[in-house]
């Protein structure tokens, strides 16, 4: 019974991984924003917290390799969401920065993800919210 129940527990995270990642797609798709994948958003979201970073450190920060982070990084550029700027000491070293498209886009994410938060949490109480955070939280700390 145990191990039905984990099973049970791994599949509905993954089906509420799913719901999301459709969810913050099709509100994408809504806003014109069709060519961006929940990698993206990972990454413009950093993007949005810092005013430039590194790649590297932007690696570290989506828990990618720096090469999809170059891919990724890369596709964005081509739409005009972010710019590249070499470090002026150490041409190895590429800072990535939001552009004025990049920060419309952060701003609309603003939007859909407190959309999205209110999806996820209706009907819950305020007690009920933080109990199902920590929970969460807890499962994601067995894996770090």
């Amino acid at each position: 019974m145990e191990n039905y129940k984990t099973n049970k527990l791994l599949t509905l995270i993954s089906n509420i991984h799913s719901k999301v990642s459709d969810y913050l797609q099709n509100k994408l798709n809504e806003e014109g924003f069709k060519n961006l994948s929940s990698s993206h958003g990972n990454i413009m979201y950093q993007l949005s917290v810092q005013d430039s970073i590194s790649m590297t450190e932007l690696a570290k920060k989506v828990n990618r390799d720096k090469s999809t982070v170059t891919v990724l990084i890369r596709k964005l550029e081509n739409y005009g969401f972010v710019e590249r700027v070499s470090d002026q000491k150490d041409n190895r070293i590429v800072f990535i920065s939001l552009s004025e498209k990049g920060k419309a886009y952060t701003q609309k994410m603003l939007e859909i993800s407190k959309d999205l938060l209110s999806t996820c949490y209706n009907g819950f109480s305020d007690e009920e919210k933080e109990a199902t955070l920590e929970l969460l939280k807890r499962i994601y700390n067995n894996f770090a």
